[in-house]
């Protein structure tokens, strides 16, 4: 089969595409014929090598993908060959107390897939039956591809852990990122006043029509500066962040008293300061977030369904390339070009 390989970590251009065998299915699994994947930064540092380094060489990266069933392991009877599918991206051993408990994202053995095992960046992409799931109607292949692994996420640390309310404010920091164009809507849907903020007012401009009330060009104005100027220095309700470091440290001060802020990710500093004495002074929540369950996406999901008045949540593509440019695709991500997802297609 065709494949995006890298036989070694560095740079987008470690990405070969060549020949790769064929997945062979397991108990329980399914084989799908890939029609698109999405690229998340997750993609960025399996390739680097900065997350993991004890991935069997060659990897196929990807965790997002679509496509149409081409196998099925007789154990996997709820799924059957022909059927249109997305990848809920999240393993899980399946047994443990948390899986059972519909904590999937809790087990000690969850990871990601495309980080442990060869992902969706070719012809074929072997997964476990309970990750797949049938793509809601109204979604080509290139949209649901876009949704799982961003839409999962910011639907978990926004409803799930800071439960964010009507008549909310909500910072969400990186609207051009895959997760923040996510977060932006779904705020929206809770009935949240939502600032956001990017590097470039285009960006701006389309996060405004994903719904955001203020927007703030982050490399024009202090962002916190102007979270203090928008609230009258009240603050907001809920911080969502991704960034780390110096943003992570600043993003605590413009928390409100009883606020709370929930952190996915550190795509630009793993480390930060905090002064403690504002944690306990305003009594204020920090959550960490990785992912989120099955039970989660298939909630999500039911916002993307066609109808009227139903669908509420769109996924947000950027940049859609064939396979062979997914250096190309790694490089536009790197460089903060793209506002939503990029997707090679098969």
């Amino acid at each position: 089969m065709k494949a995006i390989r890298f036989h070694e970590f560095g740079d987008a251009g470690v990405l070969k595409a060549e020949e790769a065998p064929t997945p062979t299915i397991g108990p329980g699994d399914v084989l799908i014929q890939v029609k698109a994947a999405a690229l998340n930064h997750l993609d960025l540092w399996v390739r680097s090598g900065s997350r993991e380094k004890n991935i069997p060489l060659p990897h196929i990266p990807g965790s997002d993908g679509s496509g149409i069933v081409a196998e099925v392991d007789s154990a996997a009877g709820h799924i059957k060959a022909g059927d249109k599918v997305l990848i809920s991206p999240g393993i899980s051993c399946g047994h443990c107390a948390f899986c059972l408990g519909g904590k999937d994202n809790l087990c000690r053995h969850y990871h990601v897939l495309g980080t442990q095992e060869d992902g969706t960046y070719a012809e074929f992409v072997r997964a476990p039956a309970i990750n797949v799931v049938p793509i809601p109607e109204g979604l080509d292949f290139v949209q649901a591809a876009a949704v799982p692994l961003v839409f999962l996420t910011a639907w978990h640390m926004l409803v799930t852990l800071t439960k964010v309310q009507a008549g909310e404010t909500v910072l969400i920091h990186g609207a051009g990122s895959g997760v923040g164009s996510a977060a932006i809507q779904i705020a929206k849907l809770m009935g949240a006043q939502v600032i956001t903020t990017a590097g470039t007012d285009e960006k701006l401009k389309k996060a405004q029509q994903l719904g955001a009330d203020e927007v703030i060009n982050y490399k024009v104005s202090e962002f916190s500066e102007e979270v203090k100027r928008i609230t009258n220095k009240r603050g907001v309700d809920v911080v969502f962040e991704h960034t780390g470091g110096e943003v992570f440290e600043k993003s605590i001060n413009v928390l409100t008293k009883g606020g709370r802020l929930v952190t996915c990710g550190a795509t630009s500093a793993y480390t930060a300061n905090l002064d403690l004495r504002f944690i306990y002074a305003k009594h204020l929540t920090i959550f960490g977030s990785f992912m989120g369950t099955k039970q989660e996406l298939i909630e999500v999901l039911k916002f993307f369904k066609s109808g009227v008045g139903n669908r509420r949540l769109a996924p947000v593509i950027d940049t859609i390339l064939p396979l062979e440019k997914a250096s190309e695709a790694h490089r536009r991500m790197e460089e903060r070009r793209n506002f939503g997802k990029i997707v090679l297609t098969i």
